[in-house]
């Protein structure tokens, strides 16, 4: 065995321990650098020498090289951010992201560094989209497969109401306005007159606003009156005449007219009765006194009421014609009516709506988005309307150490990580994301000082290694001398 073996075996141990600097210079430089994981090395030795010695052969030791260098993928500490869009992965998934400029080429990253940018797309700043699932708006289930994120409209559309509440309380003491008229309350409407119904011919009244399909509100007002028996009050349904789109003839005395019932109680006060027609254009006949211009709804759950709603079709002068369901509190069973734990009632006070509420909504600007930590990203809009857009996917692999790195914050996956696992974040290990949060490098600077001091060592015994054996081979040749 010759010295120079030992020149290469401190040849080696320099070239090792200068790789191993490398590492440690980059886990420090990126001390700082989002969701990046500190990478260490190990060595092995060389293939030993076989030599001759007086007891038989032995081996001697050739040197070192690189055995491997891999990452730590242990969490980070998370720091908290103002942005609703900086996501932090608590587990040991990635955040699925693809090059803009290739349709196909994936990449996954722990740097959950993201915004909006002018396109709509729900990016990192170095441009790459985030991958995840567009979700039904009603629902918020997911639909289809892994798409990108990007929000392709800023505003909710608007909603026709299909549903109207009212709860009122009337009078038992209240007055038969109409008495002496031989007439109904529906009778003294005329939508040729300002107003249609003098306020001396109701007992109270309560409006409620409702949107049609273009998301311009109107008003529907509901009118009550005492009838001719002590137990029952009847009823109409109105809305503006100038707004009211159904028939040929909108000045005629029918317009706004949409129904027309009665409300017949106990002497406790509690529903026993219901009945409701609806007023709707038949040819060009507008007249309210005309019977066949009154369609009569059934009770008992059949024909055009369900569930103790009555239907009535407003078409205003904007949208299409809507079908709207009254509810005032009592439910059908097939036999009687059954009072609701709200509903409407005649006990001896003032008139008055106790409670009133409908559906739809008109168009709305989206004002703010969230991320919850399921991964759904959630639009508040100035309707009042929160939507479920997308919902952020999270990778796994069998293999994280074989995961190739390209820059960035990025990886991408080869032979020896395995293909992705992709999944709802929470479920199916791929972690949970948590929302004004980003993931901090989990580099520590203690370990990697004590590792650079080790390293320095390590290289300096090498080089007296080197320069030792070179004064070996300078007194070997001086022999000649």
């Amino acid at each position: 065995m010759s010295l120079s073996s030992a020149l290469f075996s401190g040849i080696s141990g320099l070239d090792a321990l200068g790789n191993s600097m490398t590492v440690i210079g980059d886990n420090i430089a990126n001390v700082n650098t989002v969701g990046f994981k500190a990478s260490r090395v190990t060595f092995q030795d060389v293939l030993s020498q076989t030599v001759a010695t007086t007891s038989g052969t032995t081996q001697v030791g050739r040197g070192t090289s690189l055995a491997d260098i891999s990452s730590s993928f242990t969490q980070g500490s998370f720091e908290s951010t103002d942005s609703t869009t900086d996501l932090g992965i608590g587990g040991e998934g990635f955040f699925v992201v693809r090059d803009p400029s290739t349709a196909e080429n994936d990449f996954y990253t722990r740097s959950g560094e993201f915004r909006f940018d002018k396109d709509g797309n729900f990016a990192n700043p170095a441009g790459y989209i985030v991958r995840g699932w567009a979700l039904d708006s009603d629902t918020g289930e997911d639909q289809g497969s892994i798409t990108d994120i990007k929000l392709t409209s800023f505003t909710s559309s608007p909603k026709a109401t299909d549903t109207i509440t009212m709860i009122t309380n009337l009078d038992s003491d209240g007055e038969n306005n109409t008495a002496g008229a031989d007439t109904s309350l529906s009778m003294l409407w005329n939508a040729t007159s300002a107003p249609p119904l003098g306020e001396s011919a109701y007992e109270y009244q309560s409006t409620v606003k409702v949107y049609d399909s273009l998301g311009t509100t109107h008003d529907v007002t509901i009118y009550y009156d005492k009838a001719d028996t002590a137990l029952t009050y009847e009823f109409i349904v109105t809305c503006n005449p100038e707004e009211d789109g159904r028939g040929p003839v909108p000045t005629s005395t029918g317009a706004g007219m949409l129904g027309r019932g009665t409300v017949t109680f106990s002497n406790d006060g509690v529903i026993t009765d219901v009945n409701m027609e609806r007023f709707y254009t038949a040819g060009v006949d507008w007249n309210i006194a005309t019977a066949g211009n009154w369609d009569p709804l059934v009770e008992g759950g059949a024909g055009d009421m369900t569930d103790g709603y009555f239907t009535f079709q407003p078409r205003f002068t904007s949208g299409a014609a809507l079908d709207i369901k009254l509810g005032i509190g009592v439910r059908h069973d097939g036999t009687s009516w059954v009072p609701d734990s709200l509903s409407t009632t005649q006990y001896s006070s003032a008139s008055t709506t106790v409670f009133q509420s409908a559906n739809g909504y008109g168009a709305g600007d989206l004002q703010s988005i969230t991320v919850g930590t399921d991964g759904v990203i959630t639009g508040q809009y100035s309707n009042g309307q929160v939507i479920p857009l997308y919902r952020v996917a999270l990778a796994k692999f069998q293999n994280n150490q074989g995961l190739f790195k390209v820059g960035g914050n990025l990886f991408r996956s080869t032979r020896l990580s395995g293909d992705p696992i992709t999944g709802k974040p929470g479920t199916n290990g791929v972690g949970s994301i948590s929302p004004n949060s980003l993931e901090q490098s989990n580099v520590d600077i203690a370990t990697e000082f004590v590792r650079m001091i080790t390293t320095q060592r390590g290289y300096q015994a090498n080089s007296k290694v080197i320069t030792t054996t070179d004064q070996m081979l300078s007194e070997l040749i001086n022999l000649k001398r």
